[in-house]
């Protein structure tokens, strides 16, 4: 089972609490764990992007990093781990996402992929006037078909001329290619999001679901299975899961118990009300991102123990058919990357080939 990590290039990482560690996103921080997870043999970091924070008491993502310019200073710093960039594809056309990911390749020699979004939140659009219309939530997958084919023409050919409802290419030219074999990430859950996924995404990324409960999220894999049975292409599920360790379970559930006591509520309701604006989309993962009685980290499955019990859980996970791999955050990223790497990965049965 593969590993990577979400890193924090948003303040406080993804509690939404006052009693969690605070923090601000810089590229040293970003650094330092990059460095751990490939110290550790990790195989690969994500970040996000979010251009609109929740405010609240502890202004939550109101202060972040961008995606492409933070990857590529990580590439340069690091030699073996994989590095994915998040695109958002409202902002950023799809020739110069291809320029951009063509050159992370080239810092990389070889190690970068993409990660595509859609936008499901208003403000972070609207307060730069680009924010195509609530119709965006209805067509939002047909739009990232056009993209995503662009984008592989480009990195294939150099060359495309594609015409489409959304995009027109005139004898667009994007050279060189990438040396690497790019590869796409996709993380959206309705019925549109997997079908966009069984069709151009290598990963597919899901949430986990609910307290030391691991393979909850296996539903998701059968419905990509089913999607992917329409394409004929090997889609891989890679499950967003929080850890929260310490030596015994009594000390990780107290940390976790006093960051839900801490919840900013006014964060999480202004996250709540985001999350209800698409009601085109009924499966959208964004539903469980936002639902307010687990908002404290946004609604993703969460892993807390011991090392031994969170290494056990993660076993379990890995054992679940089409499971991929898993991507990481912690309360504490740093100490988090090195509790994994040097307490928890060694006791992993899924991960004996990196510990032998």
């Amino acid at each position: 089972m593969q590993v990577g990590v979400f890193v924090p290039i948003n303040n406080n990482g993804w509690l939404i609490s006052e009693a969690a560690p605070q923090y601000m996103p810089s590229f040293d921080l970003n650094k330092e764990i990059a460095l751990k997870a490939e110290h550790y043999g990790l195989d690969f970091l994500l970040s996000m992007i979010k251009l609109r924070g929740f405010g609240g008491k502890t202004e939550f993502w109101e202060y972040g990093l961008e995606s492409f310019t933070l990857m590529a200073g990580l590439a340069a710093v690091t030699e073996r781990i994989k590095i994915f960039a998040t695109c958002p594809t409202l902002v950023i056309p799809p020739a110069f996402a291809a320029r951009m990911c063509n050159t992370i390749d080239s810092i990389s020699h070889g190690r970068f992929g993409l990660n595509l979004i859609t936008g499901w939140q208003p403000p972070e659009y609207t307060q730069m006037g680009i924010w195509p219309g609530d119709e965006h939530f209805r067509n939002r997958y047909a739009m990232l078909d056009e993209y995503a084919r662009i984008l592989r023409e480009l990195w294939e050919t150099g060359v495309s001329d594609f015409k489409g409802t959304y995009y027109q290419m005139e004898d667009c030219r994007v050279r060189p290619t990438p040396t690497g074999d790019m590869k796409i990430i996709c993380a959206g859950s309705s019925d549109d999001g997997l079908a966009f996924s069984a069709k151009w995404a290598d990963y597919a990324f899901c949430l986990g679901k609910g307290v030391n409960t691991p393979t909850a999220f296996a539903f998701n894999n059968a419905r990509l299975a089913a999607a992917t049975a329409k394409t004929g292409r090997d889609v891989s599920v890679f499950v967003l899961i929080m850890v929260i360790a310490a030596e015994t379970d009594e000390a990780a559930m107290a940390r976790w118990n006093a960051y839900n006591d801490g919840a900013d509520l006014d964060a999480i309701a202004w996250l709540a009300e985001q999350g209800a604006k698409d009601t085109h989309n009924k499966d959208t993962n964004v539903r469980q991102l936002a639902a307010p009685e687990g908002a404290v980290n946004i609604n993703m499955g969460t892993l807390v123990g011991s090392y031994e019990s969170v290494a056990r859980m993660l076993d379990e996970m890995a054992a679940v058919p089409n499971t991929g791999g898993v991507l990481l955050t912690f309360d504490d990223f740093v100490q988090g990357v090195e509790d994994f790497g040097a307490r928890i990965q060694p006791l992993m049965r899924s991960r004996k080939a990196v510990t032998a």
